[in-house]
């Protein structure tokens, strides 16, 4: 009984010294796991990090837009009070049945409203668009006609229909106008008029 005590024994040994040889190993290659998932879980966190942090700017981005132009509609639907002045001015102007100096006192007082509504935009950064006179820009202009001039370069806005306006640099609506374009010789006028 005794050999088989010192055989299991020595079984036993052997299996230990088995064991301590491969428990080094398995240690590593657990710290290696464990390296591993920590490295993960750390880009996990830094990409989770870094998303949160653009989300927050995405998020200070639009309530500053929000906050800026959030009067757009508004500022548009006030822009149809210039243009009203300007047609009662100009059916004022050609109405035969009023007399001159009436005629003058009521354009007098409609120019004064006129300015305090274009004074009151100023302050709200909302200005008029500079059209007469400049080349035909589609970012601000939007060309309703052309109109033959021999004197000016083709696209030159030479008549404003309606003022285009930029809220804080923002187009607001564009000028409506027409465009200059060269004319036709006579050959050609009666060309198209022959093919049409």
């Amino acid at each position: 009984m005794e050999k088989e005590n010192e055989n299991t024994s020595k079984a036993e040994n052997k299996e230990k010294v088995v064991n301590d040889e491969n428990n080094p190993k398995n240690e590593q290659k657990e710290e290696l796991a464990v390296e591993d998932k920590l490295k993960e879980t750390e880009d996990k966190l830094t990409r989770s990090y870094a998303e949160l942090e653009n989300q927050r700017r995405r998020y200070e981005k639009e309530k500053d837009e929000a906050y800026e132009f959030g009067g757009m509609a508004f500022a548009k639907e006030c822009l149809n009070l210039t243009d009203n002045l300007e047609r009662s001015k100009l059916s004022i102007i050609n109405d035969e049945g009023l007399e001159k100096k009436n005629k003058d006192k009521i354009i007098e007082h409609l120019d004064i409203i006129y300015k305090d509504i274009l004074s009151i935009f100023k302050k709200n950064q909302i200005e008029e668009i500079s059209a007469l006179g400049e080349k035909m820009d589609p970012n601000k202009h939007q060309a309703m006609l052309e109109i033959e001039d021999s004197d000016k370069d083709q696209g030159t806005v030479i008549q404003e229909i309606q003022k285009g306006f930029t809220l804080k640099g923002r187009l607001l609506r564009p000028s409506l106008v027409g465009v200059s374009k060269k004319p036709q010789k006579s050959e050609e006028k009666q060309q198209k008029k022959e093919k049409n």
